[in-house]
């Protein structure tokens, strides 16, 4: 009954943004995941498998099947069939909507599971709630984010729970069901490489610790070798397993435990002084063995080495450097200190307390749950998506302290310290038992003697229990507060307020998606940067150039180009791809901030990474190096399709105070008489935050439609120039 109830609290916690708007799919990955899911159910899993998209990456295409983990789409599909089955008809679309806060209450669930392994049901009841209604995980798991982490955090926690139980019996029961865990973690998100590193950190630790055990050997060599093989079934993963340097550490792991398991059995047949000798040496020799192995297997491409993105993780300032595309993606941020309280608030405060007893205590358990937390702490730093992996860990803490607070101050008798080292838990307990009986038994006269350290200790319960409880209150208001505000808005639908406290909705994106789909041809292509590439060919069923997949660098690099250049490069990139419509997102009407203006600067730093004679980053660029779009603005910045397209007719708008003043950049517009030779504009939406313009022909010579009298900004001046054949 009591997780009936977690579930329900977590579930209904997630509903608010289906409330508020309609039953509508979030963000940017979800809508390609919706898609996905759309052809698995309708073709079967092996037409989707083998599904060849040709309506992305256009003229390359993607084998979708090779390319995604299918564990989310396969969740969606077992759901959808199996409610049929019961004849309850659904449309895929609802499964889709519901399902991350489906998941949610299951996440909750084994979130009491882990927890109470760590202590007891108390800490894992107050756990289970945390997690339920934690804006760190709401942000992912909200009605209609159909996203792999809204089973993927489910998969973690149950996997890490499963483990635990593994290495408490040595259970080879429990270890494939580790496996089996893995194998849906696996197929549901890349994130499996924190669970494959985790798992093996954590025995090497309990090795140094000499906490080495048959029951350690029997769970981790099955979880390896059936994970490991279960792993490699799902396509897109293949042999990585046995070929990445992600996964080395793993398979050290494993035949660092032969070893022990070898030696601890020579130790019982031989002298300690025979056994030191061969020790030394065959330690030795398998060391140099193994690290020679490893170098000339990576040396040779047999083992990939690290990748950008493992180099990330460590380095801050690489994806900046060395990888714009990555460092270009808002969630791949360093993380801001004011985010900690923003998404986890007051279990800041409790996180530390958790992890104290786990110290103090020390059982193999808490060994894992502080690795857990040393990792998510760090990882979380460095990037603000990962801000999703440190919630369950600080979840799982703040119950274990907040438990812990909760059995010293409400518990009758003297108060007494909780953090004793050598006393456990039970232990503790039957000791204050023990007292009370010999307490009934020698009368009231200790009773009267001890009266006013009773008094004192029942004032110190009744500040200490009223201020957490007080604490305690205020976690679910801000919880309520955050999802409300900024979780529970679409992407795709923006809410405002007007004057009178109203609700306002500007939905300017799907309006222009549904433009797409009504007046253009089906086989149309649309080029614009890859943020919408996925909610393109979700909503408008048009080909895209490039979408959020982020998988070919210079196919992306040449959008770019295509947006950073002069019309007539630009020309010939657009007619080159067949492209017949340029989308741009601009907010200098409205004031949304997340328009390609704001973005322009990453789209110029990766086309130059691909193209640094045709692009170059400086030019954008005041001489006081400054990034500006008013009258300061460059030749180069101006005379951009980007600038072009977003400020086109711009000055003659002036439904928002002064015509030609961008409410985002805070300044009025440099050049206003903007002219167009190579495109057209087809298509604003209402609050001008999606722009279409239609591609020109070419004309009989080969020349774009109008492009005979093209003109360039130069020191200021506009003098006409020669037109330059496409």
């Amino acid at each position: 009954m009591i997780l009936v109830l977690i579930w329900l609290v977590s579930f209904s916690s997630r509903l608010f943004s289906v409330v508020r708007f309609e039953s509508v799919i979030h963000e940017f990955d979800p809508w390609f995941n919706y898609r996905t899911s759309q052809h698995l159910v309708k073709h079967g899993y092996y037409e989707f498998l083998n599904w060849f998209d040709d309506m992305t990456w256009y003229p390359l295409g993607r084998v979708v099947g090779g390319t995604v983990y299918p564990g989310l789409m396969l969740t969606a599909g077992l759901l959808y069939h199996g409610l049929h089955a019961l004849h309850i008809p659904i449309d895929i679309r609802n499964v889709c909507v519901f399902l991350a806060p489906v998941f949610s209450g299951a996440t909750a669930v084994a979130t009491y599971l882990f927890t109470s392994e760590l202590k007891d049901a108390s800490a894992g009841l107050v756990a289970a709630i945390v997690i339920g209604i934690a804006p760190g995980y709401i942000s992912r798991s909200v009605a209609g984010s159909y996203d792999n982490e809204g089973v993927a955090i489910f998969a973690l926690m149950l996997v890490f729970w499963m483990w635990l139980k593994a290495v408490k019996t040595g259970s080879a029961f429990w270890a494939c069901l580790t496996s089996l865990g893995y194998f849906y973690m696996v197929g549901a998100w890349g994130g499996y490489v924190f669970i494959i590193n985790m798992i093996p950190l954590h025995v090497f630790l309990l090795i140094l610790m000499g906490r080495y055990t048959n029951r350690l050997y029997v769970s981790y060599c099955t979880f390896y070798v059936l994970g490991t093989i279960a792993s490699m079934q799902v396509p897109f993963i293949g042999f990585q397993p046995v070929q990445t340097s992600e996964h080395m550490a793993a398979l050290g792991i494993f035949g660092l435990l032969q070893l022990v398991a070898f030696f601890d059995f020579l130790r019982g047949h031989l002298k300690e002084e025979q056994f030191r000798t061969i020790f030394q040496v065959l330690i030795f020799l398998i060391f140099s063995v193994s690290v020679l192995g490893m170098v000339g297997l990576t040396a040779t491409g047999v083992i990939r080495p690290w990748g950008g993105r493992f180099y990330s993780l460590w380095d801050t300032s690489y994806a900046r450097k060395y990888i714009p595309i990555i460092a270009s993606v808002s969630e791949h941020q360093p993380t801001a200190w004011t985010s900690y309280f923003f998404d986890l608030n007051t279990m800041v405060i409790f996180f530390p307390v958790g992890l104290i007893v786990c110290f103090l205590y020390l059982r193999d358990e808490h060994v894992f749950a502080i690795i857990y937390a040393l990792f998510g702490s760090y990882f979380s730093g460095i990037m603000v998506r990962l801000m999703l992996t440190l919630t369950p860990i600080t979840a799982v803490l703040a119950g274990v302290g907040i438990s812990v607070v909760l059995d010293t101050y409400l518990k009758e008798g003297p108060i007494t310290n909780p953090f004793a080292p050598d006393k456990k838990p039970i232990a503790a307990d039957r000791e204050k038992k023990k007292e009370k009986e010999k307490e009934k038994v020698e009368g009231t006269s200790s009773k009267k003697k001890d009266a006013k350290g009773d008094d004192t200790d029942a004032d110190l319960r009744l500040v200490v229990v009223g201020t957490l409880t007080f604490i305690l209150c205020l976690f679910p208001l801000h919880c309520t507060f955050v999802t409300s505000s900024a979780y529970s808005s679409p992407s795709i639908v923006l809410a405002s307020r007007n004057q009178d406290g109203s609700q306002y909705i500007i939905d300017d994106f799907r309006e222009a998606y549904q433009w797409l789909r009504e007046n253009t041809k089906p086989d149309a292509k649309i080029l614009s940067w890859w943020d919408y590439g996925y909610q393109i060919t979700g909503m408008a069923n048009r080909t895209v150039l490039v979408d959020n997949n982020t998988w070919n660098n210079t196919h992306i690099a040449t959008v770019g180009k295509a947006l950073s250049t002069r019309e007539e490069v630009s020309f010939d990139i657009l007619k080159r791809h067949d492209v017949d419509y340029v989308l741009v997102i601009f907010g200098g009407t409205l004031g949304y901030s997340g328009d390609d203006i704001n973005k322009f600067l990453w789209m110029i730093r990766i086309a130059q990474g691909v193209y640094p004679n045709d692009v170059k980053e400086v030019d954008f660029f005041t001489s006081k190096g400054e990034y500006k779009i008013d009258r300061e603005a460059t030749p180069t910045m101006t005379n951009s399709v980007m600038y072009k397209a977003s400020y086109y007719r711009f000055s003659e708008y002036g439904g928002y105070g002064q015509a030609g003043m961008d409410r985002v950049r805070g300044t009025e517009v440099g050049v206003k008489d903007i002219k167009l030779s190579t495109m057209e504009e087809a298509f604003t939406s209402q609050h001008w935050i999606v722009r279409i313009y239609e591609v020109k022909d070419r004309d009989n010579f080969g020349r774009s439609m109008k492009s005979a009298a093209t003109f360039e900004q130069n020191g200021g001046k506009r003098k006409k120039v020669a037109p330059k054949k496409s």
